[in-house]
């Protein structure tokens, strides 16, 4: 018997003294219970955007639970019979709240990819979820000590290091490299003789603070001279004059032009310049695929490659290889031995840690080179000012070859010694200043060449798709024409007859196309609760949004206030996660903002210097307002019209504006967003002769853009078939 005060540990004592059953705890419950739970609270989270990091690290950690619980269930270790059945079953109906869940905010595919990065948060968000569900946490393993290599043994290679079986057959086809007898000459530095013993990189950083007083930080160019360019295509006098600069023997380039004036065109016609062949980019992920694009509008005769994953798709005898900063520490090894004559880094200023990875993968990378090649094309491009903390450029005078971790070199130190000066003479600011200037410094403003760019344009940023998003957009198309080629032999049968339909052959009926386009869209318009064209184009435009957020961030740091264009809520709500995640202010305008709050968030965009983005509704934002205080805006989601897209853009184009509008659109590559680009484009002419009284505008050239996107999906799905 129980001792007085004390309760048996199956359950209390009520007042009258009946036994009350004591609640089950969680642990008792099993682990299934606690997923399901932590799955619902999810859901509710994500139908109140924005999705914060902690409730996306609740999701992955479920869905990873699931996954080990399953296959636990499934091995001899799990349960058996009607129990292990019924487990299943429960693991099921968690999985499917997880598909809800992420059809409400698809950007949550990607953490479900075999290969999605796991935090350390949510790592112990796990432990903490297996302990709830009764279950000890497996024993992490105590991290090896390092051991010291012995003096003669080499480095270890990476372990994530890949070599793609296309730069191996590259290798193959020549394996010897043509000697470059200058690179020797190259690395025999002079000896400072009158500076020796001066510490002369502070007083070099020190100089653009002290010595500037206006004066541009831009070194002498050429006149510009006529650049050959492909049909359609014309440089600028501004781009014109670096290539010259670049044709006449100068190697190496910090260019620092604003957004908008086309640094990625006088990067690779500066590279045709010089036979700087082949050709190493490095860039962020948003713009990877737009290198690609612009070398094909730019120089055409060259191929271009662009890396992504582990290589598997590259072309390894390509002119220009596109790699992104997050990949190098798989691709640097080959990189280093590729033999490239040139190398260009977009925004630079991503390696202004000397001690991050990415700087010290890319200062490898030029270092090899310039081991390899005597004089390399070199290009820095940052839109950065250069006058905002000098400290920052530290690497990028290394990555170009101007200093080392302690002293100026070559060209340089000698430039210092000819001034004449040491570090203790009044003059040596300036003269140190317009020496580094000289060795390649390129910064033009938008005010300052204002004559040679048109007062408005669009250009397309074209961004790939990658992962678990980019892979369900490119099924959901590939359904859609399916379809779509099924009503077309559906109704050409109906038409003609089954045998004389298919005796039709390879012939196009392009009227039985369009009336089949015009019968999907009339079902889309309706409530069908299936994949149709606006759902997919929805689709496209939240897997575009971060992408399209991360390079208004960039622009944000580089020239100041951007304008962020979206159409659905749920796109805006990402751009806004990104701008707080990256510690950027921002002002949001939607159309449920009453007219108060409205005009306080257009207010602080424009009054307040911190405010570096307003983030607003295509719809609710593309007129009556006035946000002229930026000159950069991004179109995160394509219109269905060019009236729509330029009403946003004379938010910022009008009367007032002193500097030239650039309107970046975000476009997907390879995806049906980059054919309603081009309708888009190829309709915007409509208007102008409209207002000129040459003919009538179509009344709904949203629903003509629409139709002319299905026409096309199915004409390109028919022609792959051999129907022409």
């Amino acid at each position: 018997m129980a001792r007085p005060g004390r309760q048996r540990s199956g359950g209390a004592r009520t007042e009258n003294g009946a036994q009350r059953r004591r609640p089950v705890r969680p642990a008792e419950r099993g682990l299934i219970p606690v997923l399901s739970g932590i799955a619902r609270d999810v859901d509710r989270a994500v139908q109140r955007p924005p999705v914060r990091a902690g409730v996306r690290t609740q999701f992955q950690v479920v869905a990873l639970l699931v996954r080990q619980e399953r296959a636990r269930l499934l091995s001899d270790e799990g349960p058996s019979g009607s129990r292990r059945a019924a487990q299943l079953k429960q693991l099921d109906a968690v999985a499917t709240s997880l598909a809800t869940t992420a059809a409400r905010d698809t950007s949550l595919l990607a953490l479900l990819a075999e290969d999605a990065p796991v935090s350390e948060a949510a790592r112990a968000y796990t432990r903490t979820v297996l302990r709830a569900g009764g279950q000890e946490p497996p024993e992490e393993p105590e991290p090896a000590a390092p051991v010291a290599p012995a003096p003669d043994a080499e480095p270890a290679a990476a372990p994530r290091t890949v070599v793609p079986r296309s730069v191996v057959a590259r290798r193959l086809a020549n394996p010897f490299l043509a000697p470059d007898f200058e690179a020797a000459a190259e690395r025999v530095l002079p000896r400072p003789r009158r500076l020796a013993g001066w510490e002369l990189l502070e007083p070099l950083f020190r100089s653009f603070e002290q010595a500037g007083a206006g004066a541009p930080a831009c070194m002498p160019l050429p006149d510009a001279r006529p650049v050959p360019t492909p049909p359609g295509r014309e440089l600028m006098p501004h781009q014109a004059q670096l290539v010259a600069a670049a044709a006449r023997g100068h190697r190496t380039f910090l260019l620092a032009d604003e957004p908008g004036l086309g640094k990625t065109a006088q990067a690779l016609l500066a590279a045709r310049a010089a036979d700087a062949y082949p050709l190493l980019v490095v860039a962020p992920n948003v713009v990877k695929t737009n290198w690609a694009h612009e070398v094909g509008l730019w120089t055409p005769q060259r191929r271009s490659t662009v890396v992504h994953g582990d290589g598997e798709d590259i072309d390894g005898f390509a002119d220009v290889v596109v790699v992104n900063y997050e990949l190098l520490d798989r691709h640097v090894g080959w990189l280093g031995e590729h033999g490239f004559r040139g190398m260009v880094v977009d925004e630079a200023h991503f390696i202004k840690n000397t001690g991050s990875q990415r700087s010290r993968h890319v200062l490898a990378l030029a270092d090899r080179i310039r081991e390899r090649q005597g004089r390399p094309l070199l290009m820095a491009l940052t839109g950065t000012p250069l006058i905002n903390d000098i400290e920052d450029f530290r690497a990028i005078w290394q990555f170009l070859g101007w200093i080392d971790e302690t002293m100026p070199r070559g060209a340089l130190l000698t430039a210092l010694e000819e001034t004449g000066l040491t570090p203790a003479d009044p003059g040596f600011a300036a003269a140190a200043r317009s020496s580094v200037i000289d060795m390649g410094i390129v910064r033009r403003r938008k005010v300052d060449v204002v004559e040679d760019i048109p007062a408005r344009r669009v250009a397309d940023l074209p961004v790939e798709l990658d992962g678990a998003a980019g892979r369900s957009i490119r099924a959901a198309e590939a359904a859609l024409a399916r379809r779509l080629v099924q009503r077309y032999r559906a109704a050409l049968e109906m038409r003609v007859g089954a045998a004389a339909a298919a005796s039709h052959g390879h012939d196009l009926d392009r009227e039985l196309v369009r009336r089949v386009a015009a019968a999907e869209l009339r079902e889309s318009s309706g409530e069908t609760g299936g994949e149709n064209v606006f759902s997919l184009v929805r689709r496209i435009g939240q897997a575009k949004a971060g992408l399209a957020a991360d390079y208004a961030a960039q622009l944000a740091r580089n020239v100041g206030k951007v304008v962020f264009f979206a159409k659905h809520v749920d796109v805006m709500d990402a751009a806004e996660q990104t701008f707080a995640d990256r510690g950027i202010r921002y002002a949001s305008i939607r159309g449920d903002q009453t007219t108060k709050v409205r005009e306080r968030n257009v207010a602080a965009f424009v009054e307040d210097p911190d405010v570096a983005v307003v983030v607003c509704s295509l719809t609710a934002a593309g007129v009556g307002l006035n946000l002229q205080v930026a000159s950069n805006l991004v179109l995160a989601e394509l219109s269905w019209t060019d009236a729509e897209q330029t009403q946003a853009i004379d938010r910022v184009h009008r009367i007032g504006q002193t500097e030239p509008v650039t309107a970046w659109r975000v476009v997907a590559a390879h995806t049906i967003d980059q054919t309603i680009a081009g309708l888009i484009d190829s309709k915007s002419h409509l208007a102008a002769r409209a207002l000129d009284g040459a003919e009538d505008l179509d009344d709904d050239a949203a629903t003509s853009v629409q139709l002319e996107a299905l026409v096309r999906q199915l004409t390109d799905a028919l022609a792959t078939e051999g129907v022409v």
